[in-house]
């Protein structure tokens, strides 16, 4: 049988790869094998089998089918590498620390009552507006041309913001971050559908680190190009611009998943009855879809035989959402995760608020016409504070269940702190310490909550349970956003708006400190019951066993 040039090389390679068995040899004859066509794909495999064949070893003919199973979408590795570098890039974005100076200074010449209550405005209303859809169709199209919409989204976005004059485009340009922030769901929810679920963990670290690391990365490169070398802020959004191009390339070059987690998840044969009271995630990993070959042959011999029988479009959507509806209900029916998503809700909402104001009110504090401003130094230590935080609190020791919502209380207290802090001071380096604060508890706590509501949820509910909290908190935000900063509000100067969010957080440590108070008190009446059973009956449980603690403290 003659063989082609290409055909050649594949088949050379697999034979040294078979021989050597190298990390990177089985990388290039994936490469190399998935790029041919299937009639070269169908030669080469026969080939490989018929050349096993002839060796001494019985099971070198099954090593020669398997060796090309595991294309690039089906390893961990390439999706994870190719999705983090998306992730990077979409996120060094060093024109971000300097957007208020940018848009208040000459290059666009917008009054701060402008930016305020009618451009920034726009970014909430969209988001809350296309998240739910977005949230949707993600699972619906199996991520990848969501994430391809992300990066357009990008480019549209810093495309205006370089080139667009005027109030009215840049409210176009908070549009499309909008549904950039809306398409976030893509990047994180994609690499649970191609990699098992033995790596989730893995890859999540992966993914996270990539974005805080290019966050860190920008703003510390923001203020040294403004600081040291005296750039002007539209050549940060230039870099953005090439940095957010550069992430749409590498998104290009993503595998389409084969599933979803809704949609298009991949039932198994038997569903085996869940334990009772668990919804661990404790399912083995999913197999690969068939091999090259065995498809090809299947297409090729009979195209009827393998394929099973699918459920009509609507019948699936229809079933999808009465499966939500369920799972929402079982999942909030739970006290402990409705109030720690309770919290989640407003604190984010709150959170998000502060941070899409907190340029205003340091360009109120200090001009930044006249005077030197640090905004990218800031970002960068809140962001490498919060990480830190965050990263120490899987290392400490807590019963969560009956001190999680004081430390919710506490650190709620520490966040309408700061921003009292930020209200009353005239000092910008007083107003960026707080800011500081604020940020690294906010991140020190939403670690907790996420551990805390994820704990016992499958990837699935836990990725609903997240997108309602998320939708919940931009209700939140849309309504504070309508009633202090609109200007068919109240529309309320910034200094004063920051006293708000600074009342808003004391009511939630208010609601959370009564709360604990609660556990706490019900916790000591158990454990005075238990000891007094226990005196009666010296052979009874021992009153200090935590596990009786814990249950008096669900309400």
């Amino acid at each position: 049988m003659s063989l082609s040039f290409s055909e050649y090389l594949v088949w050379k390679v697999a034979a040294r790869m078979r021989e050597h068995n190298t990390a990177f040899l089985h990388a290039f004859f994936n490469l190399a094998f998935h790029k041919q066509p299937p009639k070269v794909q169908a030669r080469v495999c026969w080939i490989l089998v018929m050349s096993a064949g002839f060796s001494d070893q019985p099971s070198a003919g099954v090593r020669a089918m398997s060796c090309f199973q595991a294309s690039p979408s089906h390893s961990w590795i390439y999706p994870t590498v190719i999705l983090c570098l998306f992730g990077f890039f979409s996120t060094m974005r060093p024109s971000e620390p300097f957007l208020m100076p940018y848009l208040s200074g000459p290059d666009k010449n917008l009054t701060s009552a402008e930016l305020t209550k009618e451009v920034f405005p726009v970014w909430t209303y969209s988001y809350l507006v296309l998240l739910l859809p977005v949230f949707i169709l993600t699972d619906y199209v199996r991520y990848k041309p969501v994430i391809l919409l992300q990066g357009l989204s990008f480019i549209t976005t810093w495309l205006l913001l370089l080139f667009g004059q005027g109030v009215r485009t840049m409210q176009v340009v908070e549009f499309f971050y909008g549904m950039v922030t809306a398409t976030e769901v893509a990047y994180y929810a994609y690499i649970y559908s191609v990699v098992s679920p033995e790596h989730y963990q893995k890859v999540s670290g992966c993914c996270r680190s990539a974005t805080l690391v290019a966050y860190t990365v920008a703003s510390v490169l923001a203020q040294l190009l403004v600081s040291l070398a005296s750039l002007s802020y539209f050549y940060l959004n230039v870099i953005s611009l090439a940095s957010v191009s550069t992430a749409f390339l590498f998104s290009l070059f993503l595998p389409m998943p084969q599933k979803s987690m809704f949609f298009h998840a991949k039932p198994s044969k038997e569903a085996p009855p869940k334990p009772p009271g668990g919804d661990v995630v404790s399912e083995e990993p999913q197999k690969d879809p068939k091999p090259v070959c065995q498809e090809l042959y299947t297409i090729s011999g009979n195209p009827g035989i393998g394929q099973q029988s699918s459920p009509k479009p609507e019948n699936v959507v229809l079933r999808v959402f009465v499966q939500w509806l369920r799972d929402l209900k079982e999942c909030y029916s739970s006290k402990r995760l409705f109030y720690w998503s309770l919290w989640w809700a407003f604190s984010t909402a709150g959170f998000n608020q502060v941070l899409n104001y907190i340029q205003v009110l340091w360009d109120y504090k200090a001009p930044s016409q006249s005077s030197t401003i640090y905004n990218g130094a800031v970002e960068a230590v809140a962001t490498f504070g919060g990480a830190v935080a965050a990263f120490a609190v899987g290392y400490v020791k807590v019963n969560w269940d009956l001190l999680g919502e004081l430390a919710l209380a506490v650190f709620s207290v520490v966040n309408a702190g700061a921003l009292f802090l930020m209200h009353y001071t005239t000092n910008i380096w007083v107003c960026y310490a707080g800011y500081l604060i604020f940020k690294t508890s906010y991140m020190l706590l939403i670690t907790i909550a996420v551990f805390q509501i994820a704990v016992n949820l499958s990837v699935e509910r836990y990725a609903l349970v997240f997108g309602i909290n998320t939708f919940i908190a931009l209700v939140i935000q849309t309504i504070v956003t309508v009633i202090v900063v609109d200007q068919g509000g109240l529309g309320l100067p910034i200094s004063i708006q920051f006293l708000v969010y600074g009342s808003y957080f004391a009511v939630i440590a208010g609601i959370f400190l009564m709360r604990s108070t609660y556990i706490i008190y019900s916790a000591e009446c158990q454990k005075k019951v238990l000891r007094s059973a226990t005196s009666q009956t010296p052979d009874g449980p021992h009153p200090e066993d935590p596990r009786n603690v814990i249950m008096g403290t669900k309400l």
